[in-house]
């Protein structure tokens, strides 16, 4: 059970390295060992261990230096000392700091490992019988960075605290806010994904609230909404940087009062929810240009996790090209098995703009369109090529709407009351779809 356990030893000591690699290996863990502090570094940079076990005093970066850095870079690792008598008031200062424990030379190595068992159970990083893979089983990764937020994704799962993902589009966080679901108390219940980016404004209110028969023309029975169907589980806001101001006061209300009143009812109903929110928009910038609302921002974003693009974890592509191969070659039903060798090059060379999202499309036309076992680089570059013509969804609307407001300002001489009517917008909205796009009007007149 422990083999899936990786340890990171750091100790300057090469013989006390040595022997207790020795004891740590018979005990059942993978073991990697280290004599400085930089080089754990590096090795944590390359394959993240689930426990660091590291001396106090070393030359260069000590294990107090070594444990900082790593709270920068992987909080969510758990760190342990091996310290002297001498340096016993250092360790009690790092553990007040938070590191995880200490022990003293010469230890004994029962208590050592029991230990290590403890920190590895309570930082909820290793495999126990398949029920920690079970929640990540969407997610394919060898990736040290996403191993990290990971690692930090199960921990914040166990607390009802609102999460924010942050991440460019088709990186994945969907299917890390269903991880989170599924690691959480709330894994039985209902998880509900709204993308409120995809859905109207004037619809987005009636569609995350409910509504009752009669509110509005085309309401002929009553609607619970997507917040009462997620009452007991997790509500998903994916885009929460698209939602208009007018319903991102009416969302506060309803996570600070626990209770949602449905469009045209005069009743309220309890809802208890777990909220994720997802945005690949800079929301500190959308809330000092007026278009996010700084309170509705610090209920949401309680805990922050940025999820690193494809062009970053690129020693994922192979290992993410291969599970789609094999999943949509079943799918087709096709004797596709493999990737040339010039084909895979491909992948893990090109830029990747669209993420994930885009790997997937590229290998699936190129299955689709693969006549032999083994697809060639000439069917791989094709879709890179053309999907890569094709603009984000998001990309597309902002350029369409730039084209249209700027045709309409043209068409009235930057007379915005004229151009919103033409557009069938308030004047209010009309100048705010301006500002967003930087369009003054009296450079039309």
């Amino acid at each position: 059970m422990n083999a899936k356990c990786n340890l990171l030893l750091v100790d300057d000591d090469k013989d006390l390295l040595k022997l207790l690699t020795m004891r740590l290996e018979a005990a059942g863990y993978t073991v990697t060992a280290v004599s400085s502090g930089e080089e754990a570094l590096a090795r944590i940079g390359i394959e993240r261990p689930q426990l660091v076990i590291t001396d106090m005093r070393m030359p260069g970066m000590d294990g107090s230096a070594l444990f900082d850095a790593i709270r920068v870079s992987h909080p969510a690792l758990p760190v342990m000392m091996l310290t002297a008598h001498g340096s016993i008031p250092d360790a009690v200062a790092a553990t007040n700091r938070g590191i995880f424990g200490y022990l003293t030379k010469p230890y004994d190595v029962k208590t050592l490992i029991e230990q290590i068992e403890r920190a590895l159970n309570l930082s909820a990083n290793r495999a126990d019988g398949g029920k920690v893979d079970e929640w990540r089983r969407e997610i394919v990764t060898q990736n040290a960075v996403m191993e990290d937020l990971l690692a930090q994704a199960m921990l914040v799962a166990a607390n009802d605290v609102s999460v924010m993902l942050a991440g460019e589009s088709g990186s994945g966080k969907e299917i890390v806010a269903r991880a989170i679901h599924r690691a959480s108390p709330r894994h039985g219940e209902a998880f509900i994904a709204v993308n409120c980016g995809a859905i109207p404004d004037n619809l987005l209110e009636s569609e995350l609230f409910g509504y009752v028969r009669g509110a509005f023309t085309g309401a002929n029975k009553d609607y619970k909404g997507l917040v009462r169907e997620a009452n007991g589980g997790t509500l998903f806001l994916d885009e929460i940087g698209d939602m208009p101001l007018s319903l991102q006061i009416k969302l506060l209300r309803v996570l600070e009062e626990r209770e949602v009143r449905p469009v045209g009812s005069t009743s309220t109903y309890p809802v208890d929810i777990r909220v994720i929110s997802a945005t690949h928009r800079n929301l500190e910038t959308e809330m000092a240009e007026g278009r996010f609302r700084s309170d509705l921002f610090y209920r949401l974003n309680v805990v922050r996790l940025a999820l690193p693009s494809l062009a970053e974890r690129r020693d994922d592509i192979p290992l993410l090209a291969n599970h789609f191969l094999k999943s949509v070659a079943t799918r087709y039903r096709k004797e596709v098995n493999a990737f040339a060798p010039d084909a895979m090059d491909l992948l893990v060379r090109a830029s990747w703009p669209g993420n994930v999202r885009q790997l997937l499309n590229v290998v699936e036309q190129a299955v689709a369109l693969s006549t032999a076992p083994i697809i060639p680089s000439t069917l791989v570059q094709k879709a890179i090529r053309e999907l890569e013509d094709i603009v984000p969804f998001d990309e597309a609307r902002r350029r369409f709407e730039a084209a249209y407001l700027t045709q309409l300002l043209k068409m009235t001489g930057g007379n915005v009351a004229q151009a919103a009517k033409l557009a069938q917008r308030n004047r209010t909205d009309f100048y705010k779809l301006l500002q967003r796009h930087a369009l003054e009007p009296g450079l039309f007149k």
